[in-house]
Formats: structure tokens, C-alpha cells, sequence
């Protein structure tokens, strides 16, 4: 097999990355530069997007270096079209059009969620499974059936790692929140917060205010323990009936708040009821990287490329709009 080389370019949120793979399967450099709000502040795309053009060059830099390759051995670079922050994927967007025009490569589009979910089959051999993707934007259980990577329930309103944001930032907690909280509610004990499952849906709106509100009143690690016992048993629940219903035996953790270890627990505890295997994307490519997006470049080269013009953002490209034909 002769070896092909991707670039790929993250910048859906407020992680800026530069990732590097070949089409053996192996990844050869995952940089990258995060950017943190202010403390009580959440994410503003405009000034995460300005963070992205500030060291867009210095990531790239970083990742040549540590792959030890130069931009004129490498074959293809793809690019997070979406779905994601406007702003912020039109920077990495805007980066990766110069970057292919100036050196005469092919620009390839990557669905952001299709990226987890290859780069988490890729390095853990999952080889069908159902697949729970939970990060700051992002929570939906999907599953491969007819070439499309169908949605079989997700949030009714905030993602999961927005809520878990959210609820920190107004405790005054640094983000990311979900770490913190984690850490936190190893010294909680229950008290009673709503539990919200609508099918294979889920809202965490609801909880999140009950949770604030029981603050005055309670212990903070007390409801910050019952408050992500709860969001993690609603997923397990939804996760293993979509498990039943798609007739699969594995399932799949990927985003950054699949990184949790108390989740991952509680999903491994179901997964061995039901006799399944759970398998959890490496910590490394939970979050946004560049990784996730180089290798996807890859699989998507084999069916088409693109002309640079006609590759744009789609901040609302959902993952069940894509063709799976690779």
C-alpha cells in the first residue's frame, strides 16, 4: 500500500488543532491550542475565532515538527466543516483554503461528529457499534444502518457538556466544567434532582435549574454528585435500549465528556449485564483535535475529492446527512 498523508484542521469550538495521519491507521502528530474563557464566562465564538487566526500557524508548526514531515510530503488536508460555532469554523476554514491553495493540495470537508466516531473505531476496534456522542455541543446516540450513521435519540434541548458548562460557570467553577465536576462529586452524596427521559430522547435544562436552585440550600458537592449521576443514568438508559433496538453487541464512547471515568463505569456496569462490550475512544481524541479530522480526511478521499471553492462551513451539517460509502 503506497502511504498517503492527511492534514487535518479542527476548529469547531474553542479548540484549535492540527492533526497528521497516514492511511495505515497511524497518527503521526495531534496538536493543538485550547481556548479558555474567562472565569464565569462562557465561550464567545467571535473572540475563539480570533484565538484560532492568532496561532493557527504556530499549531501547524508544532505538528511538522512532531511528525517530522514537511507540508509538501503530505498528499490531502481536510478540514471540520461543520457542525460547530460559525466563527470559529470559518478561522480554521479560512486557514485551511490558504493552506491547500498555496501548496497545491486537495481540500477534503469532514463531518465534525462522523470524525469521533471513526477516529474512536479506529483506535479502539470497535468494528459495528452503537455510538454515544457526548461533548460541549454535541449529544446523540447514533448507529451505522444503510450507509448513514442514524440518530436514535439525542438531546431535546442542551448537550450535555453544555450543561455541565453551564452549571459551573454559575458556581463559579473554571471551564471546562465537566472535569470539575467530576472531581467535585467524588465527595457527594444524593439528593433528589428530576430525572428527564422522553423515549430515546433526553432534556437536561430542567436539571440543571433544579440543581442551581438546591445550591442555596444544600451541600455543593452533594448536588453536583446527584446532578451528574443523574445525566449519566439517563444516558445509560437511552444507550442501552438503542443498544436492543439496533441488535448490536459493542458500544462506543466518544466526545470529550466520554472521558469521564465515573461514565464510563456506569456504561461498562450495563454493558456487562447485557453482555456487550463497551469500548471508550482514548483520551487523547475524546476532545476536538486535529487527529480526528486527518484520519477522516483519509476515508473520505477513497470516494471524493473537492475543488477548494466549493468546500464551505455547514454549522448545522448533521451527521446523518452524510453518505457513508468508504
Amino acid at each position: 500500500m503506497v502511504e498517503r498523508i492527511c492534514l487535518g484542521i479542527e476548529s469547531t469550538s474553542h479548540t484549535f488543532g492540527v492533526g497528521i495521519a497516514n492511511n495505515g491507521g497511524n497518527i503521526l502528530a495531534n496538536e493543538k491550542d485550547v481556548f479558555t474563557p474567562p472565569k464565569g464566562s462562557g465561550i464567545e465564538p467571535s473572540k475563539a475565532a480570533r484565538h484560532h487566526r492568532e496561532i493557527a500557524e504556530k499549531v501547524l508548526e508544532n505538528a511538522l515538527k512532531t511528525a517530522n514531515t514537511k507540508i509538501s510530503d503530505v498528499d490531502l488536508i481536510s478540514v471540520a466543516a461543520g457542525p460547530g460555532l460559525a466563527p470559529c469554523l470559518l478561522a480554521g476554514m479560512e486557514f485551511a483554503k490558504k493552506l491547500a491553495t498555496n501548496n497545491d493540495k486537495p481540500l477534503i470537508p469532514v463531518n465534525h461528529a462522523i470524525a469521533h466516531i471513526e477516529i474512536g473505531k479506529l483506535t479502539t476496534n470497535a468494528k459495528d457499534p452503537v455510538c454515544l456522542y457526548i461533548s460541549g455541543g454535541n449529544t446523540q446516540i447514533v448507529s451505522l444502518a444503510n450507509k448513514r450513521y442514524r440518530v436514535l435519540g439525542e438531546t431535546l434541548d442542551i448537550p450535555i457538556g453544555n450543561a455541565q458548562d453551564f452549571f459551573a460557570r454559575k458556581t463559579g467553577l473554571q471551564f471546562p466544567g465537566g472535569p470539575k465536576l467530576d472531581e467535585i462529586a467524588k465527595r457527594g452524596r444524593w439528593t433528589d434532582l428530576p430525572y428527564v427521559v422522553k423515549g430515546m430522547d433526553v432534556s437536561f435544562t430542567g436539571i440543571v435549574t433544579a440543581a442551581l436552585k438546591k445550591i442555596k440550600t444544600e451541600k455543593m458537592e452533594d448536588v453536583i454528585f446527584s446532578l451528574n449521576e443523574v445525566m449519566y443514568s439517563m444516558l445509560t438508559e437511552v444507550t442501552e435500549r438503542a443498544l436492543a433496538h439496533a441488535g448490536k453487541n459493542e458500544i462506543l464512547l466518544i466526545g470529550g465528556v466520554a472521558s469521564s471515568q465515573r461514565f464510563r463505569e456506569m456504561m461498562a456496569v450495563m454493558c456487562e449485564e447485557r453482555g456487550a462490550k463497551c469500548f471508550s475512544v482514548p483520551k487523547e481524541y475524546a476532545g476536538d483535535c486535529g487527529a480526528n479530522i486527518a484520519w477522516t480526511g483519509l476515508l473520505f478521499e477513497k470516494i471524493r475529492t473537492n475543488k477548494i471553492g466549493s468546500v464551505d462551513i455547514k454549522p448545522k451539517w448533521r451527521v446523518d446527512e452524510v453518505e457513508i460509502t468508504y
